[in-house]
């Protein structure tokens, strides 16, 4: 048979690799910076744009989207046309997936730390962001499905299964819980309200861990793991069970993020009992990328690639036993909101997803460049220094969540809480602080040597081009299934009909969960004393989003004696009625919000805001001085409004027609509440007069952002009245 030759693109790899280093420095960098605001809360002090609630997202979003987000780029473009022998479709949607894809990432690097958020985990970028993100992804997805139907390999092997998985279930995950309405050029609101965007974020939030963070990184290890061993795959049936009970069983497992919460308890029991399952196919890929290293552990201790993307492995297998276990309701109760999920997290992005992509590197670049990697040596040191960071990370954020949790739910023999000021949480655990930013430290030293390292190969080798290969063209056989082959062999030449049976078995377990969430409106039973935000109330609530207050602090209330105890009546699925979009939280780095109105005075939170350890000694909240100064823009109020009437909110058009009038009667009333803070009133009227005698404009402490936020806050689980054992109001209805 004649032999067809052709070329590999390279360059786009190459493009994707150089940027999944690039941003990996960012983002880590950033994250760095997170980490030492823990220990010095005003670092960044009068710098909105560097605040920690700014700066958050943008971390989440630099690794998760840019570091992570390249390199699953880089490896399946590189895979993909050695597994087919064959070019991409199109080098034409190549580049717009390269440079599309950098776009959204400088579009979220500008945006974030100004403010532009809809604060839904790992979904936080705004409306127009989102449907580039949908574009851009459905470009790769046609140039990867393309690829497939031009193939010279008849069979398509394991890791294009789940690229297939990843393409499909991340497009149908993003659009569904992108949904949202839009304000203006940056502001939307979220279609599903309270309860129900909680579910649909957490189905998102859960599954972009799962076919983003997961399913992309397994097709990469069933590639490169043998490549780099020089072995093939331990178990082909194994892979066949991992893949379609992974895909299956992932898609149902989102609403353990919400146990104990205002979710439906069908729905919880339903996360938890697919999220125990879980474990089965989880633990399945990693015995067989184990396994395949069988008779090739002499390699794995002289060979720095191996030692990554072992290690790579086996953190992947530590996450996914505790992630199961973290979705059972009794150490749920007890992990949940503490920092025992960031050392979870940690663990699967530093050691699965890093160390894959690091091993990856150091196979791919010497072969791109045709020579040598430069430095074994200084590429073992790396895996040394990284592995390193990973424990002194992990460990201490561990045992941080231990004590937080140990601490809230301690109570004195009179039935008081032991520690009933949180902050005596927070102080405990500094020392965990400090050491995990020493264990971040050391992992990000490793990502500059690694930089050094590449450097110095790239410019010993041979400039990166096309690659010149030859295979035989794939001859027409029948498309039915012949007597020799097994169902699933026959299925693995129909890329179609595996897309169309992929696509299948991730939308049932969202259907079953979402749709009777969403359209049975007894699911969420309503409560009559919950009423709209005032206009002034939902401003501030839309800067309590921007500034990403939902980082630090969730807004419920689990049934709990600890919980109740020190925060309040326990949180209600009609209380969130109105709440487009939700925010529930997922970290207590300060106490729970939601029955905090009334709580304080006005002055309080005034004072809170400019200097928090002047009302919470050693807080580490920074301060928001700048919420102070700002001037509140009202431009946006009606149209808001009309917005929330268009997803249910029962505004009228006379609200609506005086909103500017209602929103001044409530912010004057708060003006004048602060003003009964003697020191208050002293240092406005000064700088009243200073800029009066100085011709300076002066914004009438009404119309600043602080007012809106503290209208907010003090609306908080207002809206019940709660009474105690003797049947006192504590809680009091709204007004």
């Amino acid at each position: 048979m004649e032999m067809e030759q052709f070329y590999y693109d390279n360059k786009i790899v190459k493009k994707f690799l150089y940027a999944t280093i690039f941003w990996g420095v960012i983002g880590m960098s950033v994250g760095l910076l997170l980490a030492f605001m823990f220990l010095f809360p005003n670092l960044t002090d009068g710098i909105s744009w560097l605040s920690f609630g700014r700066l958050r997202p943008l971390h989440t979003n630099a690794v998760i989207f840019a570091f992570v987000g390249n390199a699953i780029f880089a490896g399946v473009y590189y895979s993909t046309q050695r597994l087919l022998k064959t070019r991409m479709f199109s080098d034409a949607l190549s580049n717009i997936n390269f440079w599309g894809w950098q776009l959204i990432i400088l579009g979220a690097a500008i945006t974030l730390p100004l403010g532009y958020t809809t604060s839904k985990e790992y979904a936080e970028l705004e409306w127009p962001i989102d449907i580039a993100i949908a574009v851009i992804w459905v470009t790769f997805g046609w140039n990867l499905i393309g690829t497939m139907l031009r193939r010279r390999q008849r069979h398509l092997y394991v890791a294009i299964w789940f690229y297939i998985a990843t393409v499909v279930t991340v497009a149908v995950l993003h659009i569904f819980n992108s949904l949202e309405l839009p304000v203006s050029a940056l502001k939307s609101y979220s279609v599903y309200a309270g309860v129900q965007d909680a579910l649909v974020q957490w189905w998102y939030g859960h599954n972009a861990v799962a076919f983003f963070l997961t399913t992309p990184f397994l097709g990469l290890m069933y590639y490169f793991i043998p490549k780099a061993a020089n072995r093939p795959v331990y178990s082909y049936r194994l892979s066949i069970v991992h893949f379609w009970s992974l895909i299956f069983i992932y898609i149902w497992a989102g609403p353990h993020h919400l146990l104990y919460s205002a979710l439906p308890d069908w729905a919880q029991n339903l996360g938890v009992a697919f999220s125990v399952m879980l474990i089965a196919p989880s633990w399945g890929g990693m015995i067989n990328g184990l396994l395949t290293l069988r008779g090739a552990w002499d390699k794995v201790r002289t060979d720095p690639v191996l030692k990554f993307m072992v290690v790579a492995i086996t953190g992947y297998g530590m996450a996914t036993f505790e992630g199961p276990m973290l979705s059972l309701k009794n150490v749920n109760a007890i992990a949940h909101f503490s920092d025992w999920v960031i050392a979870h997290v940690h663990v699967g992005a530093l050691a699965w997803n890093g160390f894959l992509t690091f091993g990856m590197a150091y196979w791919l670049i010497p072969k791109l460049a045709k020579t040598k990697l430069w430095s074994t040596a200084l590429a073992n040191v790396h895996f040394w220094v990284g592995t390193l960071g990973i424990v002194m990370y992990a460990l201490p954020m561990y045992v941080a969540g231990f004590v937080q949790a140990s601490m809230w739910k301690q109570f004195n023999p009179d039935g008081s809480l032991v520690y009933g000021n949180f902050l005596e949480t927070v102080n405990e655990i500094i020392p965990m602080y400090w050491m995990r930013a020493i264990g971040g430290s050391l992992y990000i030293l490793g990502i500059f040597i690694m930089v050094y390292n590449v450097v110095k190969t790239v410019r010993q080798g041979s400039t990166i081009t096309d690659e010149l290969a030859e295979a035989a063209p794939l001859t027409k056989v029948t498309r039915f299934r012949t007597a020799k082959e097994t169902y699933h062999t026959w299925l693995e030449r129909r890329p179609v009909r595996l897309t169309i049976f992929s696509t299948i078995a991730i939308l049932i377990g969202g259907a079953v969960q979402i749709i009777p969430t969403i359209m049975v409106e007894s699911n969420i039973p309503t409560i009559s004393s919950v009423k709209p935000y005032t206009p002034l109330e939902l401003e501030g609530r839309d800067i309590y989003i921007r500034e990403s207050c939902v980082s630090c602090h969730s807004q419920m209330i689990r049934p709990f004696r600890s919980e109740v105890e020190r925060y309040g009546e326990y949180s209600k699925a009609g209380e969130y009625v109105y709440d487009h979009p939700f925010l529930w939280g997922s970290k207590r780095t300060g106490p729970d919000l939601f029955r905090v109105g009334g709580k304080y005075s006005d002055n309080w939170h005034l004072n809170h805001f400019y200097d928090p350890q002047t009302t919470s000694s050693g807080s580490i909240m920074p301060s928001y001085k700048w919420l102070i100064k700002n001037e509140l823009d009202r431009s946006d109020t009606e149209k808001k409004m009309e917005a929330m009437v268009s997803l249910g909110v029962p505004y009228t058009t006379e609200e609506i027609a005086k909103a500017q009038q209602w929103m001044d009667e409530q912010a004057t009333q708060i003006e004048k509440n602060l003003y009964s803070d003697p020191d208050f009133a002293k240092t406005y009227e000064a700088d009243k007069k200073y800029a009066k005698e100085n011709g300076l404009e002066f914004v009438e402490m009404r119309n600043r952002e602080v007012v809106a936020l503290i209208a907010y806050i003090q609306r908080l689980g207002t809206d019940i009245k709660v009474t105690n054992k003797d049947g006192e109001v504590v809680q009091t209805e709204s007004k």
